[in-house]
């Protein structure tokens, strides 16, 4: 059975991204949630189905005693951080192809930007889970654990600085475009780049996520209920996860391969499962908490052979007149941290042909999750 075709996203809403902003995680989720319903212009009692991340911190009888939907029929949460937001809006999808429900929100909130809520600020003295294998090795936050990996890559396939920086300077690029992006009106050249301090050699400043505090949400309906909806729908075409054995989340650099991750399942799942190929993905939307995560995902789903990718970023295939533009509106790095919720909006945008930087004539979008855990990827498509 494929969900291809089955299922549409109809409506999509965000708060403001930024730092400190006054609402609560709580009231940011209502907001976006009621934006994504008045998008696609359909009641909050017609929503029966919820879908979002483990860590999301608002329960999901909130949002549904708040903001008036329900009965729900199918409730899920999905797993692994950054891992979890194609997983999230793929549980929901598969919900409604299979009829266990009939409209469904997916969302995400966040307030990220005080430091103390970050997940490596809050680590205990005595570590009993899986950190207990890196963090007394002076891996202490996620930055330093992608540079152990972007440190391997550079040491088989070269020197890896041109191709760091221009993923983060075309994803500023970006977002100086889109006035929504926390880094609207904020240019960054190479020479900016370079300047700024190594956080976790190879990794500089630039090359990390923003920490953002806002929300993201979407509606999903069966594709033929989506096309009597107020905005062109945009159908899935493919969902898949993947977890790679032997796997330890983000310090994913004990086995043999550490260059070949749970991205690599999760892209021989998607493709298996249309008759799209990469060659036909018109803009992408890879996760980037860190810059390198772009590298690798070019490699993971096809774009590029082993060790090419930074050959491929360094002749400006991300830019929009390139061969994958990628993260149009600036991604984790200059528009917003959502946990890469926002890249599914962004692809959204692209192919209803809303974007602030729009792909001429953009009719499928790949979307994925984290490279560094378990995660899942989105194939979109544009109805007709």
């Amino acid at each position: 059975m494929t969900i291809a075709g089955k299922v549409a996203i109809a409506g999509i809403g965000q708060t403001q991204f930024g730092r400190g902003l006054a609402e609560s995680e709580r009231e940011l989720a209502y907001m976006a949630i009621d934006m994504a319903l008045k998008d696609a212009g359909i009641e909050p009692s017609e929503i029966d189905a919820l879908s979002s991340y483990t860590m999301e911190a608002t329960p999901d009888f909130e949002i549904v005693r708040n903001l008036g939907l329900g009965p729900l029929s199918y409730f899920s949460q999905a797993p692994h951080g950054g891992g979890a937001g194609p997983a999230a809006i793929g549980h929901a999808a598969m919900a409604l192809a299979t009829g266990q429900a009939k409209a469904a929100v997916v969302w995400r909130a966040r307030k990220r930007s005080a430091a103390g809520t970050r997940v490596w600020a809050q680590s205990v003295p005595v570590l009993n889970d899986h950190w207990k294998w890196s963090r007394p090795s002076g891996l202490l936050r996620p930055v330093d654990e992608v540079a152990m990996i972007a440190r391997r890559y550079a040491h088989q396939y070269g020197d890896i600085a041109p191709a760091l920086a221009e993923i983060a300077v075309t994803l500023r690029r970006y977002a100086c475009a889109n006035p929504a992006a926390t880094m609207y009106g904020k240019p960054m050249d190479e020479a900016d780049y370079h300047a700024s301090r190594m956080v976790a050699d190879p990794l500089r400043l630039f090359d990390n996520c923003l920490e953002t505090d806002g929300a993201v949400a979407l509606v999903l309906l069966p594709a033929t209920r989506a096309r009597d909806a107020r905005q062109p729908p945009v159908l899935i075409e493919a969902f898949a996860q993947g977890l790679v054995p032997g796997h330890q989340s983000m310090a994913d650099f004990h086995r043999a391969d550490a260059l070949t991750g749970s991205s690599a399942v999760t892209a021989e799942h998607l493709w298996q499962r249309t008759a799209f190929t990469a060659a036909d993905v018109d803009v992408a939307q890879f996760y980037d908490a860190f810059s390198p995560m772009i590298l690798f995902s070019l490699e993971a789903y096809g774009f590029a052979p082993r060790g090419e990718g930074a050959r491929m970023i360094v002749e400006g295939a991300l830019r929009p007149d390139g061969a994958l533009p990628t993260n149009t509106a600036g991604g984790g790095l200059s528009e917003a941290y959502l946990h890469g919720m926002n890249l599914a909006t962004e692809a959204v945008r692209q192919l209803r042909g809303t974007a602030t930087t729009q792909i001429a004539d953009a009719r499928l979008a790949l979307v994925t999750g984290c490279d560094a855990t378990p995660n899942g990827a989105l194939l979109l498509r544009r109805d007709g």
